[in-house]
């Protein structure tokens, strides 16, 4: 703490000295103290992602705020922190409830809409919504010192209407036939403009933004928006480029597969894997449907590409309804199996205290801060991601080897380095009758802590109940 005092009156003498230095760059000294191991393959084996959403994660809504609280994402496996856009937001267009602009409202109204987070207006500075850089230096070295990497919420496809390249490099926009830059296509997007990849000198001041952050700010790595959208040479050569300064961890906002070809990103998104649980939960679909995904995933992949499971995220909370609305009661089935399976489990903001409104999105709302059930369970989920390399799920994954064919009971044995964990699901209304002849043996109950013993005979699983059997 001393050094990192000491660190801070230094910027404070620097800046008194009115040095020539920009505010967005760093000391030396404080790209030292926020060091941290390089991201490595055996941390994505195990490592449990948060998706921190600044503005809502508390009534103040500062980086202050939430840094206070990262020991306690320890607790829950927490290694890697995806920190929701930070950069300051366009006012010009500026979203509002409803699809309506900031501006279509009477002026007393319009302070209280914030704007989209993915509406920049400049890649390089922070949003004094959330504080200042100091404080967004003191989260990353928090979460440094509790061994836990940090990335950003990168938007690479597009910008706010404020940012300067619009007014000095119109060319670096899509245009229209009578040459006004327009908004991404497809989309109701209609608070951004649509950047033009044909550019190489946008692509280039874009790599020099994100290498700003990588080498002065201390960050592990970005999470890339619409990453499926930006040509796939772009992060050819990007990717690259900013792992010549540092190993970091990359996480695309897409399924595509060749975007975890090579050097390029990490991890991609489970979105099928989560629609299947959605539906699964529903009754819409059922345990044959979710093989199917698992058949999928193993044609459609290679073997050290990682995908994050999720059962909510910011889209999904604010737009399709939160996980006891999609999930009701069976919350707690589908959340065992998406930290059971392999790939890397996602906790989404206010998920831990077992958030039940959807969050409002351009305006400031809260979570709520008790412990209660959700906590517990992640917790506990949490430990055995953590300590049982049966779980891993990184680039030298733990086994996936389904057990029976049950259209009712899923059940499926994960291995690695003799370690096993058996998974046995009901996702079903019936009460149901299982056996598991190919896991015989002595078990542990890991959320009872009570020895089971599996054998040839029948034993009966309640409608939506669920064993994690750790074997002896």
């Amino acid at each position: 703490m001393k050094k990192l005092i000491f660190t801070l009156f230094a910027i404070t003498l620097l800046v008194s000295c009115k040095s020539e230095k920009k505010e967005s760059e760093v000391t030396e000294e404080q790209t030292v103290i926020a060091k941290i191991e390089p991201v490595s393959k055996e941390m994505m084996e195990s490592a449990i992602i948060y998706e921190a959403n600044i503005r809502q994660y508390s009534p103040e809504g500062t980086f202050d705020a939430f840094t206070k609280d990262i020991p306690e994402l320890k607790e829950l496996g927490v290694k890697v922190i995806w920190l929701m856009p930070v950069f300051p937001i366009s006012e010009t267009k500026r979203k509002a409830t409803g699809g309506k602009f900031a501006s279509d409202f009477p002026e007393e109204e319009r302070s209280k809409y914030l704007g989209s987070y993915y509406a920049i207006t400049d890649y390089t500075e922070i949003n004094p919504e959330f504080g200042t850089k100091e404080d967004f230096r003191e989260l990353v070295q928090t979460a440094h010192e509790n061994g836990i990497y940090v990335i950003l919420d990168w938007v690479p496809n597009h910008t706010g209407w404020d940012h300067e390249w619009l007014k000095e490099h119109p060319e670096y926009y899509t245009q229209n036939d009578s040459g006004e830059v327009i908004h991404p296509e497809g989309t109701d997007w209609t608070d951004v403009a649509d950047l033009n990849y044909d550019n190489q000198d946008m692509r280039k001041e874009m790599i020099e933004d994100m290498m700003y952050w990588v080498k002065e700010e201390g960050v592990d790595g970005f999470r890339c928006d619409v990453a499926g959208s930006v040509p796939l040479d772009f992060w050819e050569t990007a990717i690259p480029q900013l792992r010549s300064e540092k190993n970091l961890f990359m996480l695309a906002e897409a399924w595509e597969p060749e975007l975890l070809d090579g050097d390029l990103f990490d991890m991609a998104y489970a979105w099928d894997g989560h629609h299947t649980m959605n539906g699964m939960a529903k009754g819409e679909k059922s345990v044959s449907d979710f093989d199917a995904y698992m058949n999928k995933i193993k044609k459609d992949y290679d073997e050290d590409d990682i995908l994050m499971n999720f059962i909510t995220n910011h889209d999904e909370n604010s737009w399709n309804g939160t996980i006891k609305e999609r999930m009701g009661d069976k919350n707690e089935l589908f959340t065992a199996l998406y930290y059971l399976k392999p790939g890397m489990p996602l906790i989404y903001s206010g998920q831990e205290y077992g958030l039940n409104h959807r969050l409002k999105f351009f305006e400031k709302d809260s979570i709520p801060k008790e412990k209660g059930d959700a906590w517990t369970l992640l917790q506990k989920l949490g430990e055995l991601k953590s300590s049982n390399s049966a779980l891993h799920g990184g680039k030298n994954s733990a086994t996936y080897n389904r057990l029976g064919s049950d259209d009712e009971v899923l059940i499926f044995e994960r291995t690695k380095n003799d370690e096993t964990i058996v998974f046995v699901g009901n996702f079903s209304d019936n009460d149901n009758k299982v056996s598991i002849p190919d896991a015989e043996g002595m078990y542990k109950d890991y959320l009872s802590d009570n020895e089971a013993k599996l054998t040839t005979d029948e034993f009966s699983i309640k409608p939506w109940e669920f064993l994690i059997l750790i074997k002896k």
